[in-house]
């Protein structure tokens, strides 16, 4: 049966039959539950992700090169294998996932969670860069004028490098939210395809592609995701470019 229709603002024109048709019903579905997934993994990944790009910015170590590759890695690996080494580690079995399950009885494979962490894992490396670049443009000259003034380095940073580096950390945040909205292979990978639980709109569209009648159906998934995603680059241009301006510092380039 064809999915089940319901009134809706959006309404997407299907070129190849020129017919007006409402979201369905599935489309909202896998719509909400990729907004789920997307904001858990780029709240969840924030404050790990400033605090490791604060530490590559502002700290020399043995290791750092190291660390960098690390934290980068997800950008040149196949998504499927961060998907497959996540289910080692996090699955039922897994050393981690077996200890949380016996532990807390917390279960992360195929389900709304583990698709935010595949995601949150393929995303941190957006999120890191993005402050990174940000906390090299802080002026140090102003956090050790503070310290010159009694000014811990807690409350520097709070009240000087927190402030000055938040249009990265604005820009960062809504592209790791937008790039987790169209991530697949880690999630199909880990968390599934359960529709209603963890199939997002990339894997909606998969779904339809597979269907013999499906075409009408991925095309509308297709536009959505489109749309979703040139709409969240140019709010995250410009929420930098206005937080820039609002601090009175000029705009990189």
């Amino acid at each position: 049966m064809p999915p089940r229709l319901r009134p809706a603002a959006v309404r997407i024109r299907y070129s190849a039959g020129m017919v007006d048709m409402p979201i369905s019903e599935l489309e909202w579905q896998a719509l909400r539950v990729s907004c789920a997934v997307a904001w858990r993994s780029a709240v969840y990944s924030l404050p790990a992700a400033v605090a490791v790009a604060w530490v590559l910015t502002r700290r020399r170590f043995v290791g750092r090169f190291a660390l960098d590759a690390l934290i980068h890695l997800p950008l040149v690996l196949p998504p499927v294998l961060i998907g497959y080494g996540l289910l080692l580690l996090f699955g039922i079995h897994g050393p981690i996932g077996a200890w949380l399950h016996t532990h807390f009885d917390i279960r992360l494979v195929f389900t709304l969670q583990g698709a935010a962490l595949a995601s949150a894992v393929m995303t941190f490396p957006l999120l890191v860069r993005s402050i990174r670049i940000a906390l090299e443009h802080v002026d140090q000259g102003l956090e050790e004028a503070a310290r010159t003034l009694g000014a811990g380095a807690i409350d520097r940073f709070v009240t000087i490098t927190l402030p000055l580096m938040s249009p990265g950390i604005l820009a960062g945040t809504i592209t790791a939210f937008v790039a987790a909205l169209g991530e697949f292979g880690a999630i199909i990978t880990f968390a599934g395809n359960v529709p209603g639980e963890t199939q997002t709109l990339p894997l909606a569209l998969y779904s339809a592609l597979q269907r013999v009648d499906g075409d009408p159906l991925a095309a509308r998934l297709a536009l959505l995701s489109l749309s979703i995603g040139i709409a969240g680059l140019a709010l995250a241009e410009l929420a930098n470019h206005s937080l820039r301006r609002l601090l009175g510092r000029p705009r990189s380039n």
